[in-house]
């Protein structure tokens, strides 16, 4: 499989302290500033977009949605009188 061109590009401006952590990062992994740089922030991306779709619950909250998702409907009075009415766009 080929790997997808790199077209685009980051310019990022750091202090001198983080550009030298981040190239003694670099080195200890043996991967250069760029490359180090680019896994990282697409794994940190990554976490971040998946704390916003990924839920995690116990296994007492799980039991508790699930019986909720179960349960036979309920009417909601409020609910069957608005639906009584002939609505605006059915006119």
């Amino acid at each position: 499989m080929r790997a997808a061109p790199k077209d685009e590009r980051i310019a990022l401006r750091v202090t001198r302290h983080q550009k030298r952590t981040i190239d003694r990062a670099a080195e200890v992994l043996g991967r250069n500033t760029t490359d180090f740089s680019v896994q990282v922030l697409t794994e940190r991306a990554e976490e971040v977009l998946s704390d916003r779709r990924t839920f995690a619950v116990g296994e007492a909250a799980w039991e508790q949605f699930v019986a909720a998702l179960d349960a036979p409907a309920r009417p909601v009075p409020a609910l069957v009188e608005l639906l009584q009415h002939k609505s605006v766009f059915d006119e």
